[in-house]
């Protein structure tokens, strides 16, 4: 049947009351084992399809999404990701859903499990994790389970965990693909510059640390010779911190002309090399933030690779909404495509095109 089918219908075929049929398109009690087999068999023969908006929004209940993620700066991956998820609470305002930011320190097993404790406590509906390592990760997600709590993953894909769905790039291959790239404008150098940004030594990203695997893969099987050189930047550090050690790199490394990055932070040496007038030098990096939109319309950036991140955290409250909401099925597994974008056509990028 193609025309809109009303409760009076199926009361009507299945030989019960119209309140019945209420009550069994709403799973609510005080129903009949016999009248209900009624009602559903008449659903099937009709085939029937609620409209899972409207019931949704006459059950007239609220929704507390937590997203739990890396503390940060602005002009980041994350802030574009909390952008995202605003838009998409703003959405669907009339489901009444509600977003809560949550934060911890990288590399801080305290600070994570402190603040997922405080997630947890809340009893929220659905949660996005961007995870931190393995088993720490799976401290939560395990009573996440327990409460049968759905959850969706960014950043990084930990398939073990078995999350209701995962957002974000093939890392692997995202850093095969950079590497792919660069080489097309570097295949002459003897030497490359990898510039990372460090807490404590380490690489503030699983996903950065993937690409890194993917870049390295790529140069092994195809220019083994190149040298690529790392430069760590420190994560606490300021402006005339990096000035003097991207200074003293550069003079150090004379012959030096290309750098990849695979964070969203290449500006900060593409604003370094405008600063000193470097023109020979260019930098690759990772999303379309402002400052690094700005640098490569002026030329210190070569490339960007976007991975939209405004729509990953679109997504990922969209998608705890139609699992948790409407009860519909989802996608597990989500990559966001790989593009590369110059200064030639990034005036036509959309970040939050949906």
């Amino acid at each position: 049947m193609t025309e809109k089918i009303r409760i009076k219908d199926i009361a009507k075929r299945s030989g019960v009351s119209v309140g019945t049929v209420d009550r069994v398109l709403h799973d609510r009690p005080n129903v009949s084992k016999v009248a209900r087999e009624k009602v559903e068999k008449a659903l099937a023969e009709m085939n029937y399809q609620p409209n899972m908006y409207a019931s949704a929004l006459a059950y007239n209940k609220s929704y507390v999404f937590y997203l739990l993620l890396p503390k940060h700066e602005s002009e980041t991956y994350w802030e574009e990701i909390e952008e995202g998820a605003e838009k998409a609470m703003e959405a669907r305002r009339d489901f009444h859903i509600n977003i809560q930011f949550i934060y911890y320190e990288r590399f801080d097993e305290s600070s994570f499990i402190k603040q997922y404790t405080k997630c947890l406590d809340s009893n929220p509906d659905g949660v996005i994790v961007v995870p931190t390592e393995l088993e720490l990760t799976r401290k939560l997600t395990d009573q996440l389970h327990e409460r049968n709590i759905p959850f969706v993953m960014l950043d990084s894909y930990m398939p073990d965990l078995k999350p209701l769905a995962f957002y974000g790039q093939d890392s692997f291959s995202s850093g095969y693909f950079a590497a792919k790239v660069l080489m097309m404008v570097a295949a002459k150098e003897k030497r490359i510059m990898l510039m990372k940004q460090t807490k404590n030594g380490k690489v503030v990203s699983k996903q950065q640390a993937n690409r890194e695997v993917g870049f390295r893969h790529y140069m092994r099987d195809h220019f083994p010779k190149v040298e690529i050189i790392g430069l760590e930047l420190p994560l606490e550090g300021n402006k005339e911190t990096y000035d003097v050690i991207l200074e003293q790199f550069f003079t150090n490394q004379p012959k030096i002309h290309h750098c990849i990055t695979f964070s969203s932070k290449a500006h900060l040496v593409g604003e370094f090399l405008l600063r000193t007038n470097r023109r020979d030098i260019q930098i690759m990096g990772y999303d379309m933030v402002e400052k690094n939109s700005a640098c490569l319309r002026e030329g210190s950036i070569s490339f960007l690779i976007a991975q939209h991140a405004y729509q990953q955290g679109f997504y990922c409250v969209d998608t705890l909404f139609r699992a948790i909401v409407l009860k519909k099925e989802v996608s597990p597994v989500n990559y966001m495509p790989i593009e590369l974008l110059m200064k030639e056509n990034e005036q036509f990028y959309r970040r939050t095109q949906l």
